[in-house]
């Protein structure tokens, strides 16, 4: 499974697709049984878009990195996630809308069934602060208003190692997401499909895209069981 932000679809719905992902290692298939049980299952939330995968980045990096892990036939359900709108600005969570719901309970159910046969992969980054984004601060990575930037992260990040999507959300919700974080909807959906028992925070940088903006980033890693001991994984 490979959730990634969907900067092209529409808001509270997930973008599939069956077509594969051709890289310089050959192309990469869709388990199209997979994604034909998700459609049926997913309802008013699923949009078969092939339009968007073939322009959206965030998925076909990873898989350019699965490939070489796994080997280029490796098999893929690929899951554009579009904004949770409607419950970053205003009051409640995203699976207050029914279709929304419908859909991360079909990943639930997904995960459930497979187990440990199952790997996630989310291809997301975090902030996205300055002027190419619409501040009108003069963002530099780490220094002055970007160490808040760096501080309000690490909460959020916490909040997805522990596990707890409600508080990552709260947290999501201040401002109206004013940080920007592209990537708050699939890993919303990771922990409500999920609900990992293991995490660690394994880097996080910072990165001017622009000499006037930032993106921030992070490596996690999640695993199933129970939770690690005290301070591993903390953020």
């Amino acid at each position: 499974m490979v959730l990634g932000t969907s900067h092209y679809g529409a808001p509270e719905r997930f973008g599939l697709t069956r077509k594969p992902y051709v890289t310089p290692f050959g192309p990469a298939g869709t388990d199209p049984a997979v994604v034909d049980r998700l459609i049926a299952e997913g309802g008013e939330a699923v949009v078969v878009e092939d339009y968007c995968h073939a322009v959206e980045h965030s998925i076909e990096f990873q898989v350019i990195f699965l490939q070489h892990l796994l080997g280029p036939e490796v098999r893929l359900v690929p899951v554009l996630c579009g904004p949770f709108a409607a419950a970053t600005h205003g009051p409640g969570r995203p699976e207050d809308d029914p279709a929304v719901a419908r859909f991360l309970g079909a990943l639930a159910e997904l995960d459930a069934r497979e187990g440990n046969r199952l790997a996630w992969v989310l291809g997301v980054d975090l902030a996205h602060v300055g002027r190419r984004y619409g501040d009108e601060l003069v963002a530099r990575a780490g220094v002055g208003q970007l160490a808040e930037v760096e501080e309000r992260d690490r909460r959020r990040i916490a909040a997805v190692a522990a596990a707890d999507a409600d508080g990552f959300w709260e947290l999501v919700r201040e401002n109206g997401d004013d940080l920007k974080w592209c990537g708050a909807a699939p890993l919303y959906a990771f922990l409500k499909a999920t609900a990992p028992g293991r995490s660690a925070l394994l880097r996080y940088e910072q990165w001017n895209i622009d000499p006037a903006s930032v993106v921030s980033f992070a490596a996690l890693a999640f695993g199933r069981g129970a939770a690690a001991p005290p301070g591993e994984g903390d953020a």
